[in-house]
């Protein structure tokens, strides 16, 4: 059976930019350029040209690809022709093979924030699209606010998205822009779009996340006949995001009945970096990856209960709906007080580590996980600082340097401008290749500001391992998690460092200890070795 095409645009760089915090430079929007063309979308919305240095500059610098670029614009403004907006005239000069114009198709939103006509509204989409039709370009209408206009004011809705189409539009994209659709509507609705005359293969869907349903719409809106879905990457975007195109991907290319029906510009070997294209975004942003997040995040595949992990060293599809290798994720077995030795041999497996059945270290590392978890670790997460549990107990566990002392001092006073400031340094003394090494580091930011005493001992743990230096230049940190265990006296502290690599790789070590510094230390020490260890440093 022949497969319906379905096209993939991506709005990462426009729509993505609208979220809370984030603004991309020219080269992040370049280096997210490239991702999503590696993965295979089919159109790529640089931006709106002229409404930004950013965004012109982006459409002045990008190269060829095989995506199609996109510029983001507005139908022109009534009163003036096509030809004569100087906003359109911008969008176009950006000379990409297709403009997307938003259009209010919301008779609410027409008086309400044009303060025009119905009429007015309609021979804005209908010139503005005719314009760029005629200089060869294709043309895209947002039709914003769909849902909500249709649901209002159906005749006028179905008016506006009409005059796009009969102007050459090759794209009409319904919008839910307040995200308070429901699926049952979105197809429906969709379904009648279709009976009135506008093709499905000329449909396009675009959904916002404000009901936790901007996947769940896109998919109605595709069964229903919808053949162009729009999203982000992560489901960036404003407010609560967009239909997030690391879940929509897999879904339409490993679940039914979209496999069977549909074909992407995606294919099955491109989606096994789709891990790596979602850690990408999160690197650019700083973030730190959500775990949960489905398909990708780093507890997707993650099964703690024993029975869950006895299951799945049997058979993983007793408790996964797909092999996380289809997405580029892995299967993690967390370790906890909780964990049987099923579990453990299922995670020392992913270690690298063979352990027959029945051997005698497995109830001590068992006994050892329970023992430092009374004392308020917690494996559950930290899945590198188990590890380095684990092979110090079989004996597998090489010292590749020796900590001697460390000092931290954090010193408050006023600056040359009579501010009152903080200054944190760190002095390290460690042993390595059997010479002791000295090392000092301040904490200060790219801003001048201090970043604190913790942030001060990872420079300097990390400022000279002589032969290992080179291993761990690409390491960073890229989160830091406090915990009290314990109240009253008795009180210690856990804390969880998240580190990453150049490699797309993150793991979590925690450190326990009355006072946080130690802590903190700790766990730095066990995201160093585990790097050495998974890089092949040898002694």
């Amino acid at each position: 059976m022949t497969k319906e095409r379905l096209y993939l645009y991506d709005t990462t760089l426009r729509d993505g930019q609208q979220t809370q915090g984030v603004q991309f430079s020219t080269s992040e929007k370049l280096k997210i350029t490239a991702v999503l063309d590696a993965l295979g979308v089919d159109y790529i919305e640089g931006g709106w040209p002229g409404a930004n240095p950013t965004d012109s500059e982006y459409f002045d610098q990008v190269g060829p690809m095989r995506p199609v670029l996109t510029a983001f614009g507005m139908t022109k403004r009534a009163g003036r022709s096509a030809e004569n907006d100087d906003v359109l005239a911008a969008v176009l000069n950006a000379n990409t093979p297709a403009v997307c114009l938003v259009g209010k198709s919301h008779s609410f939103h027409v008086s309400t924030a044009l303060g025009i006509t119905n009429d007015e509204n309609t021979e804005n989409i209908r010139a503005s699209v005719a314009h760029i039709v005629a200089q060869g370009r294709e043309a895209m209408l947002d039709a914003e606010h769909f849902f909500d206009g249709y649901a209002s004011d159906p005749v006028y809705a179905l008016e506006a998205i009409h005059a796009a189409h009969d102007a050459g539009a090759r794209w009409i994209v319904l919008c839910d822009t307040n995200g308070g659709s429901l699926p049952d509507d979105v197809g429906r609705v969709v379904a009648e779009v279709i009976a009135s005359g506008i093709p499905g293969d000329k449909l396009g869907i675009h959904t916002h996340n404000d009901t936790e349903h901007a996947v769940a719409n896109t998919l109605a809106a595709v069964l229903a006949g919808a053949r162009q879905v729009q999203g982000t990457l992560n489901g960036l975007g404003e407010r609560c995001g967009n239909a997030n195109l690391t879940t929509l991907i897999p879904t339409l290319l490993l679940k039914e009945p979209f496999a069977s029906r549909f074909e992407t510009g995606v294919t099955l070997e491109a989606l096994k970096g789709l891990k790596k294209a979602s850690r990408v975004l999160d690197d650019i942003l700083n973030r730190v990856p959500a775990k949960q997040a489905a398909y990708v995040g780093s507890s997707a595949f993650a099964h703690k209960a024993g029975l869950h992990a006895s299951a799945i060293a049997k058979n993983p599809a007793t408790y996964e709906h797909i092999d996380p290798a289809l997405v580029g994720n892995s299967r993690i077995v967390p370790m906890s007080n909780q964990a049987g030795q099923s579990n453990l041999r299922e995670r020392l497996m992913q270690a690298g580590l063979e352990v027959e059945r029945g051997d005698p270290r497995l109830p001590r590392i068992l006994d050892r996980i329970k023992e430092m978890e009374s004392r308020g670790y917690s494996y559950d997460t930290a899945q590198a600082s188990f590890e380095l549990l684990a092979r110090a107990e079989l004996g597998l566990l090489p010292e590749f340097f020796e900590v001697k002392r460390y000092r931290v001092t954090v010193e408050r006073r006023r600056n040359k401008r009579g501010k009152m400031v903080s200054l944190s340094e760190a002095v390290v003394v460690v042993k390595v290749a059997g010479e002791k090494v000295l090392n000092v580091s301040e904490s200060i930011g790219p801003d001048g500001s201090d970043r604190g005493p913790v942030n001060a001992l990872s420079r300097a743990l990390a400022k000279d391992l002589g032969p290992y230096q080179a291993i761990i230049d690409d390491l960073r940190l890229v989160d830091f998690k406090v915990r009290i265990t314990d109240g009253g006296t008795e009180a210690v502290t856990r804390v969880i460092i998240d580190s990453a690599d150049a490699q797309g790789r993150t793991w979590s070590t925690v450190g326990v200890s009355a006072n946080i510094v130690d802590a903190s230390f700790d766990a730095l020490l066990d995201a160093i070795n585990w790097k050495l260890i998974r890089d092949g440093a040898t002694v």
